[in-house]
């Protein structure tokens, strides 16, 4: 090599779009799971809104580990709630992948939307 040269680093084509492969190992799996119907109208709902479906869920899971919890334990209101908004982040990840899905869906002209 001379002295002015850049060395190129050999990889595979592959490697240059390496955060391109779990997006497209998810809408694999979506299609697998038949992601290209249209969504439902409590779908179309919950993902407009995932922020309130999520705090919706939030509150049952929360009073629910508040009631299981030992009762003499001062902790026991403060792992209920933070299980409770563990559970509402949860759901409102996976309704933030179905509204991903629905605007994958519009922009391939596959549902207009209504």
């Amino acid at each position: 090599m001379t002295e002015g040269s850049i060395d190129q680093l050999s990889c595979p084509s592959g490697m240059a779009k390496w955060w391109r492969s779990p997006g497209d190992a998810f809408w694999a799996l979506d299609r697998a799971l038949g992601g290209h119907r249209r969504p439902t109208r409590a779908q179309q709902r919950v993902a407009r809104h995932p922020v309130r479906a999520g705090l919706c869920l939030a509150v049952p899971f929360t009073l629910f580990f508040w009631m299981v919890s030992p009762e003499g334990e001062p902790t026991g209101f403060l792992f209920a709630v933070l299980g409770g908004l563990l559970m509402g982040l949860v759901y409102t990840s996976f309704i933030a992948l179905e509204r991903l899905r629905q605007r994958r869906l519009k922009r391939l002209g596959m549902w207009d939307g209504s």
